[in-house]
């Protein structure tokens, strides 16, 4: 390992001496004071130090990031070869398809295949396929987790394949929790080492709740896929130096007070400061008296209030998180030895860090409270919950409300069950009927819709008829890392239905109740505490070991109540302990739904309705027929205090996750190929070897004669370009799907299918709400050819079989919204050659670049609009001829139908000389091919 500015040094523990870059030897070598730069920057910093090796990272990477001022122009890319990558199962399969085609090109070029191995660890951890389609019994459990391996079996034996194959590939197999709890719990080293050298645990992930992570002092975000398969692969990942706002957290919160309060107040507060794109640092007393799992719940957030990271820097609480957690101690020792070594040890005080920007909270200020009924940081007391409800119900559509003025209080009979076979497609909307502001379009990704399967409606909903009204619960999920992970919420949960069962209180029949525990370890300690009888009493016995109804994987409503809900056109509620809450992504039928603590969800489930005022009026009736009230059911901080110790037994966390693929028959019993090479199967519908290393890629050396396969006006997100929602039998996908021998109600979704290019290039720019200026007033993926219009798809498919290059044109902000790798894989599959447009978001424009498609920028003013582009133009791209510099001048040639020929000048949006390699290469994938196969 290189040390161009010879800072190695070493620290010591019980198990001997530890090599480190160290940060207080860069002070010196280049004479600069880094002790009040932010913590979370200071991290970064010693991942480009130690990583600098003049070729990727240079040394003037490390002086600009050692140099950071709180507030600048923000121009620098930072360089970040990041520790580790996670991965989910929903946005890891077309990863590993990338992975097994590298494999599949290595053996056809007569190389050895095992030669293509991840550079870092890679866990993928497979928590998004669970749905609630059991629930209310000590069954469910088993027969929903039979329902995911019918439905995921063709995925599964993908990702076993993958599990044998490589060596630093690992997956935790299906019902052992949630990706960023598995990764507090057991995943999370702290600090690494690799040839005596120590480093911090950082990591990038394929789901943006991977900011959990931070409450633990590690450094991680979520990331798309390119990024994260180009860190798999030794790449840095690269991103703008960040503005660090540092949040003051001062004094501490009220008895009865919970993390899920703390975390929503401070998700209203931070969304207010406009906090997007930055890091987020908290620091002060308040911020060091927190439990570890109360700041991981506040990091968990980070996507709602819209920051990089919700970090929390390591300190002693972290150290004592480890050791609880089953962890060795000579993992503790060599956590707390080196951030001691590197002075970033402990939470800093106000007044010791200059940060861009400084917030306060005072904890003591927060109120038990609920967020809804759409977004994440719409904030509202507990107290005021009922009134806020009626005022929603009063107000009109158009001003945020329901406009059911008059209507709250009536009741609706509910029909009698049918006893027919019911249909288990089913959860929440994959077409999202409210547009959202563009920075919450990632709270859209990774949004599953399992495949249609039909089950014994007796086996599946508890009985009883009775009526529904508006703002009746018909979900009640304790779900979601953000609070599963949090032994301090999940005791109160349990403490308060043991207390109710105690009463006799029971949720009404309307009411679907599930637990979805974020890792088995929750189950062991509720057990442990005798709280897990108690919650299983009152409804709440455990669904599955996943994301579930926080995703949208809430299962299917009765029959009866969905036919009701839907001929009264009711206003019904779901309450969950999960992180977002928009409309039909719970349950597409679900209007209202309210983010709140466990306990919380435990109560309302109880009284089965959101318009209710439990400091007036009663959760239920006891079973002695008195009125039994929210505050005789809550526990009191002392009570959580006297089972908390289940929580931290170690034995529970060594016991769990000393083999976790241990005890578990249903993934045992998934056949799966062997070998270090995939066998493809060209029948199936789900996995397709993808082109990317078919043949070497010719690289456009100037464009020529091309045409425009759509223009398109301003803010395109991510979701036009490629959309993760449900597949229409009309379109290309569905169509192909259909010709393959799929029913329409096996269409899964576009996300579920990733990992099968065939369907996703099809589905590039298929978004039902597109519009293509070329054909004025159209929506939908159409263009024009020949002046006939076509798909999109068939459009592209025919101009490539002509040999004809491709361009599409844009106005301000193309690709924003997630960062989907797909906008950008199907963009060069379709034969796309450049996206010509007034701006680009920043992580779009890198993933164009990485798959080989040049990004091209308007200059003063100038946009198709002016330009009069209509479809009918032929273009030329000059100036890229003789090869590509970063940020270089390129002149685009019009040649209108009328023979007229207009030149514009453009400026190339490939910023760095590493993206010059990557598109020399034909893109960034055959460049890691290319290196790792020497």
């Amino acid at each position: 390992m290189t040390d161009v500015f010879n800072t190695h040094d070493s620290f010591s523990t019980a198990s001997g001496s530890h090599r480190f870059a160290s940060l207080t030897k860069l002070e010196a070598a280049l004479g600069v004071s880094l002790s009040r730069l932010p913590v979370s920057i200071r991290i970064v910093l010693e991942s480009v130090l130690r990583n600098c090796d003049s070729v990727k990272v240079m040394p003037e990477h490390v002086r600009q990031l050692a140099n950071w001022k709180p507030n600048t122009e923000r121009t620098e890319e930072i360089p970040f070869t990041v520790a580790r990558v996670i991965l989910q199962d929903f946005t890891g399969v077309p990863l590993l398809a990338d992975l097994a085609a590298m494999r599949s090109a290595a053996q056809k070029m007569g190389k050895d295949p095992k030669k293509i191995e991840p550079l870092v660890p890679v866990d993928m951890v497979v928590d998004h396929s669970v749905q609630v389609d059991a629930y209310g019994s000590r069954d469910a459990l088993d027969l929903n987790m039979k329902i995911e391996f019918e439905r995921n079996l063709e995925r599964y034996q993908f990702l076993k394949w993958g599990m044998q194959a490589f060596d630093t590939f690992k997956v935790v197999p299906p019902g052992v929790g949630i990706v960023h709890q598995v990764n507090m719990e057991y995943l999370a080293r702290g600090v690494m080492e690799q040839d005596g050298m120590a480093y911090p645990d950082t990591l990038v992930g394929t789901d943006s709740h991977t900011t959990m992570i931070n409450g633990l002092g590690v450094v991680a975000w979520g990331v798309g896929g390119i990024e994260a398969e180009a860190a798999m692969l030794g790449q840095p990942v690269y991103f703008l130096t960040p503005d660090v706002v540092g949040v003051n957290l001062k004094g501490a919160a009220k008895p009865g007070v919970t993390a899920t309060d703390v975390v929503l107040t401070i998700t209203e507060m931070l969304r207010r400061a406009k906090v997007v794109g930055k890091f987020v640092e908290f620091f002060g007393e308040g911020a060091a008296s927190m439990s570890v799992t109360d700041r991981a719940t506040v990091a968990n957030m980070a996507p709602e209030y819209g920051a990089t990271m919700g970090f929390f820097p390591v300190d002693e609480a972290t150290c004592q998180y480890f050791a609880a957690t089953g962890r060795t101690k000579e993992q503790v020792d060599t956590l707390r030895a080196y951030y001691q070594a590197q002075g970033l040890f402990g939470i800093p005080g106000a007044g010791e860090i200059d940060y861009s920007q400084v917030l306060e909270l005072d904890l003591a200020t927060v109120e038990p409270s609920v967020a809804g009924p759409r977004r994440p940081q719409d904030r509202i007391e507990l107290k005021t919950l009922k009134s806020a409800f009626a005022g929603l119900m009063g107000k009109a559509v158009a001003e945020g409300g329901y406009g059911k003025a008059g209507e709250l209080g009536q009741r609706h009979a509910l029909p009698a069950s049918t006893h027919a076979a019911v249909d288990l497609a089913g959860g929440g909307s994959q077409d999202e009927p409210v547009p959202v502001p563009v920075s919450e379009e990632e709270m859209l990704d990774s949004h599953p819709s399992p495949d249609h399967m039909t089950a014994d409606p007796a086996k599946v909903f508890g009985g009883g008829n009775g009526s529904l009204g508006h703002g009746d619960i018909v979900i009640a999920a304790i779900t979601s890392c953000t609070n599963t992970s949090n032994p301090g919420v999940m005791l109160a949960a349990g403490l308060l239905a043991k207390k109710a069962a105690a009463a006799g209180l029971k949720p009404p029949a309307h009411v679907k109740t599930s637990l979805g525990p974020g890792s088995r370890a929750v189950t062991e300690y509720l057990k442990q505490a005798g709280l897990m009888d108690a919650l299983e009493q009152v409804g709440f016995s455990v669904v599955g070991y996943g994301c579930t109804t926080c995703i949208g994987n809430s299962g299917p409503l009765s029959p009866e109540i969905d036919k009701t809900i839907a001929d009264k056109d009711l206003v019904v509620a779901s309450v969950l302990s999960g992180n977002r809450n928009f409309e039909a992504r719970v349950h597409q039928a679900v209007k209202a739904n309210f983010l709140m603590s466990p306990p919380l969800v435990v109560a309302f489930a109880l009284a089965g309705r959101v318009n209710i005022d439990f400091e007036s009026e009663p959760v239920g009736t006891g079973k002695d027929g008195k009125p039994v009230y929210l505050k005789e059911l809550w526990p009191s901080n002392a009570e959580v205090a006297a089972v908390m110790n289940a929580a931290t037994d170690a034995g529970i966390y060594r016991a769990i996750y000393a083999d976790v693929g241990a005890d578990n028959p249903l993934w045992d019993g998934v056949p799966a190929p062997t070998g270090a090479v995939y066998q493809w199967d060209a029948k199936s519908t789900y996995i397709q070897e993808p082109p990317f290393f078919a043949g070497r890629k010719t690289v456009s050396r100037g464009i020529r004669n091309a045409r425009a396969l759509a223009i398109f006006g301003d803010s395109v997100t991510t979701d036009h370009i490629s959309p993760a929602g449900g597949i229409k039998p009309t379109s290309p996908a569905g169509l192909y799907l259909t010709e393959n021998g799929v029913a329409k109600a096996d269409f899964n979704s576009y996300g579920a299918r990733r990992g099968n290019h065939e369907v996703m290039m099809r589905g590039t720019f298929a978004n039902v709400r597109i519009k293509n200026l070329m054909i004025p007033g159209s929506e939908g993926g159409v263009t024009l050819k020949a002046g006939a219009q076509q798909p999109i798809y068939d459009a592209a498919m025919a101009y490539q079989a002509e040999g004809t290059p491709l361009m599409i044109f844009a106005g301000e902000e193309y690709g924003t919204g997630s960062s989907r790798d797909w906008a950008a894989k199907g963009t060069t599959l379709l034969g796309v050659k450049a996206v010509v447009a007034k701006s680009f978001e920043r992580i779009h424009r890198a993933n164009l670049a990485g798959m080989g498609v040049l990004p091209c920028q308007f200059k003063d003013g100038v946009d198709a609009a002016s330009l009069r582009l209509d479809g009918s133009e032929t273009f030329d791209l000059e100036g890229t001829e003789s090869g590509i510099t970063p940020q270089q001048d390129v002149t685009l040639v019009i040649h209108r139908a009328d023979g007229n020929v207009e030149r514009v000048a453009l400026k190339l949006r490939i910023d760095t000389p590493i993206e010059v390699e990557y598109y020399n290469q034909g893109g960034i994938l055959p460049f890691v091919l290319g290196q790792l196969l020497g």
